[in-house]
């Protein structure tokens, strides 16, 4: 274990088929010898399948990341697949009640009964956020496996049958089961991990509506490459993970004004869509920032935003980059005097909300996500620090216990009361800052049709929820748009 301040740097260090063949001269003799007829088995399909990872937490850890060596599907026979060809990492907390693409593999079709997944040596961690009791400051601590590689555990609710053209299986991580943590900021805590992950298939339809048909939200990374013909392009993602998408007439494009606009190195924030044939299909596209010069970008929530000078702290969930070349964990100190501010794209009901959804340097609070971009060549001491180009308000997940159900409008509201670890109101407290929110506690959140309703809980009084949306500073109050809501996990 180790138990840092937020103002260093960390280092995170961040697939077969087979071809029967018949022989022709063979079959052709024992026709011939008149001894009988022999039937030849036909080559095993294959499917091209998907693995999203996903995840299940409340809100008391800030960052879980995991490295996997192998994924291993076993089917009803004993036959076993390695989805991986080489290690590839991904961090967790982002991915609450979301998804992003992890790998596509072709995976003969069968019916899996079992799966195994193997992490590599010291490079898992996880990593939550506090204030030092009695007026102190913040402080981030990280959690590492302690150079024992942790045993991770994969559980199917039911077996998968691998079956069709294209498929997804959405490898989900539960949180709570996968860590134990006795205190966040006091140095000796007592900690486990044991990533422990389900793994459920994915139906691929179009058009795609949530995780489960292969609808992957809120993707952000860097161009890598643009089609100089064609319609298609790939993407670096925070967690090194390289995509091949395409588009088509109904991508839409926010932030340019067409396919022919992109460049490489351009920072993107994207939805996509699992399609019948394996493929990704680019639903939107929004380019945060334009230029392609030493981009770094970062994503995660605000930590502290100064009231003296236009500075800020963030925690980079993931970075990317100029400045980062490899994953970098730990908190990024920015000045934001001449920064654009502006609000994901991904949600179309803004207009429709009863207040104003407004987000910029006058309003916004530590506990918001936000993706970050910069052309910086290296880091300055204060007030400079990182320059920051763009600050976008992007969707987050909040967990927690409704506590009164309202309406508003078209709106159904849902006041929602958080537990004291979540960042919201743990960070409100500090010393330095403006104090914009009049009950950091309490989230207001909008539901209306548009909101995908993933629960199988109830939504009633006294119910502990997940909702996952855009969230606003209205007059005092935190009021989320929500997109989707799903069952909560205890606090």
């Amino acid at each position: 274990m180790k138990v840092t301040s937020s103002f260093l740097l960390y280092v995170y260090v961040s697939k077969v088929s087979r071809l029967v063949l018949v022989s022709a001269a063979a079959l052709a003799a024992v026709i011939a010898t008149g001894c009988g007829s022999s039937a030849t088995q036909a080559p095993i399909a294959n499917t091209a399948v998907t693995v999203m990872p996903s995840s299940t937490a409340n809100d008391q850890l800030s960052q879980f990341g995991v490295v996997f060596s192998s994924i291993t599907l076993t089917s009803k026979s004993g036959k076993t697949v390695n989805l991986l060809s080489a290690p590839q990492g991904a961090e967790f907390i982002h991915l609450n009640g979301t998804a992003e693409p992890l790998l596509t593999v072709n995976v003969p079709q069968d019916v899996y009964t079992a799966a195994t997944a193997t992490v590599s040596l010291g490079q898992t961690e996880l990593t939550c956020v506090s204030i030092l009791p009695a007026g102190g400051g913040l402080q981030t601590s990280e959690f590492g496996d302690n150079g024992s590689t942790p045993s991770a555990t994969v559980t199917l609710p039911s077996p998968i049958t691998i079956t069709g053209t294209a498929m997804g299986l959405s490898l989900n991580l539960q949180v709570s089961q996968s860590a134990t943590l006795s205190s966040c900021s006091l140095i000796g805590a007592n900690y486990s991990i044991t990533p422990t992950f389900t793994l459920t298939s994915a139906t691929v339809s179009s058009p795609p509506t949530n995780v489960a048909n292969g609808k992957d939200s809120g993707i952000d990374g860097l161009l890598a490459s643009v089609g100089a013909t064609g319609n298609g392009f790939s993407l670096v993602t925070g967690d090194g993970i390289t995509l091949s998408l395409n588009t088509s007439g109904s991508t839409v494009y926010q932030g340019i004004s067409g396919f022919s606009a992109l460049a490489a190195g351009m920072s993107v924030d994207m939805d996509a869509a699992v399609q019948t044939d394996g493929s990704l299909l680019a639903t939107r596209i929004a380019v945060e920032d334009s230029d392609p010069t030493t981009p770094t970008v970062l994503s995660g929530p605000l930590l502290f935003v100064v009231d003296s000078e236009p500075a800020l702290l963030m925690s980079g969930r993931e970075e990317q980059g100029y400045l980062f070349p490899g994953p970098v964990w730990g908190a990024q100190n920015f000045s934001f005097g001449n920064a654009v501010f502006q609000t994901s794209g991904q949600f179309t009901n803004l207009q429709s909300l009863p207040f104003v959804a407004s987000f910029g340097a006058a309003n916004m609070f530590p506990g918001q996500n936000v993706y970050i971009t910069s052309h910086a060549l290296t880091f300055a001491p204060g007030p400079t620090y990182y320059v920051a180009a763009t600050v976008t308000l992007i969707p987050q997940t909040i967990n927690g216990t409704i506590n009164e159900i309202s309406t508003d409008g078209s709106f159904t509201t849902y006041d929602v009361t958080l537990a004291s670890y979540d960042l919201i109101p743990a960070l409100a407290v500090q010393p330095g800052q403006t104090s914009v929110l009049t009950d950091p506690s309490n989230v207001v959140v909008y539901v209306d049709s548009n909101t995908q309703l993933l629960n199988t809980q109830t939504l009633a009084v006294g119910s502990v929820m997940r909702f996952n949306g855009l969230i606003f500073n209205n007059n005092g109050t935190a009021s989320m748009d929500c997109g989707q809501v799903n069952d909560g996990v205890a606090e």
